[in-house]
């Protein structure tokens, strides 16, 4: 057997290229080891717009029905809607054959149980990963069926606009990148019939990315989206990534509004629905945001970063809504997953409600100076975060999800990659001569 790179194994997921770190064997195998390990009777299997997906989908479903599960494929979808189907059709377990944001060349998977639930609570990574690497698969008490395929989108499309109680989208314009993934093949049915114009920019469904990164995180992809705003005077634009569970915005003026400053005015919008809901940040959040949640009458409710740490938390806290600076945005009331077309549908009726442009609602959250996350590599990750924690004793001290030193006018988080030897760095601070000034400070200890 072909030997397994270890590294394709995330802390959530798993992602590699294709097809030398990951191809229809490897799939076969980390699909038979899963089956294994949950034993479901049911599998939900779909793939977004790359083009390896429907081999790769065919090799997962043969891998789980040789372990005695049966599947339903829901062929071309996006991650949402595959959240969406595992739980419409029942599934004990789901396999999503995507590679999120990546460029074109990965491909990989997004493991589910029921209810859409992360693989981690069931089986972790380094587990799945033995399994998969030994190959020596328990014999099945029968072989699994093929159970044919299902389309969900419309019940899906259904589905979104109930949960998001929009009933006007108040003759705006919006223009939608959907960077040719799958937000494409959902977005047309979404807006048929609304009262509302739309600007699509590169809607046709392509896993080779012909114009641009499906990652709505760099600016540099959002420059196309930016123009036509301005060109088309939109009141908002909006980018999708690959498989359409992240999306990022753009204000009226063309100007990049920051997720942790979405989470915000989401969060403002879903309290409307349950007054005094716990609403979860993540820690590298602007200090804006839980003022913001508690001055919309929420409960601000840190969180570490990650979509599976995330779903946990919301599920043994209670939380209604939970953001991500990474642009994922969390909702409870639709199984408790990560939404890129309902954030989309919160923000327009949050501009519809309060008739007034984006970047007035959005720029006075943003009033403290924010750095981008920086990365750096060092040798002994452990003992460099030990290192800074030392130096930085005076201050309030937060390890949630590696080091968060607070003071009265900056603060900074320190976190380890899953995956690297790399410390990544977020610093915000009062005024932008402290931002720089500790950040500097922060880089130089760190890559000393």
């Amino acid at each position: 057997m072909t030997q397994i790179d270890r590294s394709i194994f995330k802390a959530y997921d798993i992602r590699g290229t294709y097809p030398d770190q990951f191809n229809a064997e490897v799939a076969y195998r980390i699909a038979r080891a899963y089956a294994q390990a949950l034993k479901p009777k049911l599998v939900v299997v779909g793939h977004d717009m790359r083009t390896s997906g429907p081999k790769i989908a065919e090799a997962v479903a043969r891998g789980l029905m040789d372990q005695g599960s049966d599947v339903i494929n829901i062929g071309l979808c996006s991650t949402t809607m595959y959240y969406y189907s595992v739980n419409a059709l029942k599934g004990d377990a789901g396999v999503m054959v995507t590679a999120s944001h990546n460029p074109e060349g990965y491909n990989g998977f997004k493991l589910t149980g029921p209810g859409a639930v992360p693989s981690i609570a069931y089986i972790s990574s380094e587990d799945l990963y033995k399994l998969a690497e030994e190959g020596n698969f328990e014999e099945a008490a029968h072989q699994g069926v093929d159970r044919g395929e299902v389309s969900t989108l419309d019940g899906y499309v259904d589905a979104i606009l109930e949960t998001s109680r929009i009933k006007d989208f108040g003759n705006l314009k919006i223009v939608i990148d959907t960077a040719n993934g799958m937000a494409g093949m959902i977005l047309p049915k979404l807006f048929e019939g609304k009262n509302c114009t739309v600007y699509p920019l590169y809607w046709e469904i392509d896993g080779r990315f012909p114009n641009h990164e499906a990652n709505p995180l760099k600016d540099e992809t959002l420059d196309a989206l930016k123009r036509e705003v301005i060109k088309v005077g939109a009141d908002l634009g909006i980018a999708y990534d690959g498989d359409a569970d992240r999306v990022g915005f753009v204000d009226e003026k063309g100007e990049t509004v920051p997720g942790d400053i979405i989470t915000a005015l989401i969060a403002r919008e879903v309290l409307k629905e349950k007054p005094g809901a716990r609403i979860l940040y993540d820690l590298r959040s602007s200090w804006a945001v839980k003022e913001e949640i508690a001055r919309a009458g929420g409960v601000p409710m840190m969180s570490k970063v990650g979509h599976g740490l995330i779903k946990q938390q919301m599920r043994q806290t209670g939380a209604y809504f939970g953001g991500e600076l990474s642009s994922h945005y969390y909702f409870s009331n639709f199984f408790v997953t990560d939404n890129g077309d309902l954030a989309m549908l919160k923000v327009i009726q949050l501009l519809t409600d309060e008739r007034e442009p984006f970047s007035k609602l959005a720029r006075p959250i943003m009033r403290y100076f924010h750095s981008p996350e920086i990365n750096s590599k060092v040798a002994d990750v452990k003992s460099k975060i030990a290192e800074i924690k030392g130096r930085y004793s005076d201050g309030k001290t937060i390890e949630l999800d590696g080091l968060t030193v607070e003071y009265d006018d900056w603060w900074f988080n320190l976190r380890a990659s899953q995956t690297e030897p790399l410390i990544r760095l977020n610093v915000e601070a009062r005024t932008p001569e402290m931002l720089n000034e500790k950040t500097k400070e922060l880089l130089d200890v760190i890559r000393a």
